[in-house]
């Protein structure tokens, strides 16, 4: 007897259990006898087409053994809103849930229902803080807050703060800079100016910069200026400057970090009798500052072509 079968609540449902091909399956799937008979009973209500607040019970049984299981999440989100079921109390049960299974993405899937459904945003932004307390990189995570972002029209409301906060507490979280671009360069498409604009251009270098300070061998924001320069068109070559610093090689110990040395090997290669510097360059970087990519390195050698050395006749 299980958990179902014995309960008065239930006595009017018939289970349908999983038919796994006969007696013996080939391939069972191997799930406790309490799952494999919630889910019998889920099954029933589903044929049926019954939305309860028993079936809402269901649901959570089912989720806190599985949470995983999109099916569930699915019939739980159909019952809600064809019970009218308070969707305050709904995000409240979600809160503990996703603490509690931080991994999930079905929680954050179901969540994006509720709260379009429910129109609001007020508490949410607070709530996703809550879960980079725990873990700042939970890539479900930073894909509402962007998507809470673009269906209220946050773009305004302390994000690029936000990711000040985030930065601040972790230099190095590649998940905050990309939210950074996208809150910064996220409405082009509407005609709002990212870094294409001169204003909004200086203020990104400028951030980054301090970054690169901090951490000068964090990939990051060494990324993020190279997507300044491909989106707003502007010259390589404005960025020696800002490289150079880290990137020096004519002393033993000038060269802080790859990824300047990197980015000044493609600053070398635009410039007219710069290719040799930027081989040798790369040659540094394949020996010295990264040999575990010198396949790379020595490929990107290849892409500069031969160097043609001038001589003067005797």
């Amino acid at each position: 007897m299980g958990k179902y079968s014995e309960d008065p609540a239930w006595a009017d449902v018939v289970p349908l259990p999983t038919d796994e091909g006969g007696p013996n399956p080939l391939a069972a799937i191997a799930y406790s006898d309490e799952y494999g008979e919630a889910m019998s009973y889920l099954r029933a209500v589903m044929a049926a087409n019954e939305f309860s607040p028993r079936v809402l019970e269901l649901t959570d049984d089912l989720i806190d053994m599985n949470p995983a299981h999109y099916t569930v999440w699915l019939y739980r989100a159909q019952c809600i809103f064809e019970l009218n079921y308070p969707l305050e109390e709904e995000l409240a049960w979600l809160n503990e849930t996703a603490l509690a299974h931080q991994k999930n993405y079905q929680i954050w899937h179901h969540r994006n229902l509720i709260v379009d459904k429910l129109g609001k945003w007020q508490g949410e932004a607070e709530f996703v803080e809550r879960m980079f307390e725990l873990d700042a990189k939970n890539y479900h995570v930073w894909s509402y807050r962007q998507w809470l972002v673009k269906r209220f029209g946050l773009w305004e409301e302390g994000e690029l703060e936000f990711t000040e906060r985030m930065l601040e507490k972790d230099v190095r979280n590649n998940s905050a800079w990309n939210h950074r671009w996208y809150i910064v360069n996220g409405r082009e498409a509407e005609g709002v100016k990212g870094v294409t604009d001169e204003g909004i251009r200086a203020r990104e270098i400028e951030f980054a910069k301090k970054a690169i300070a901090k951490a000068p061998q964090n990939a990051s924001p060494w990324s993020y200026l190279r997507g300044i320069v491909r989106r707003s068109g502007m010259p390589l070559a404005s960025l020696k400057e800002l490289v150079s610093p880290y990137a020096d090689t004519t002393t033993p110990d000038g060269v802080r970090s790859s990824h300047a040395l990197d980015l000044l090997v493609d600053v070398l290669a635009e410039e007219a009798d710069g290719k040799q510097k930027a081989r040798d360059a790369l040659d540094l970087l394949s020996t010295k500052y990264d040999p575990i990519r010198k396949n790379y390195w020595e490929y990107r050698k290849g892409l500069l072509g031969d160097v043609v050395i001038a001589s003067t006749a005797a």
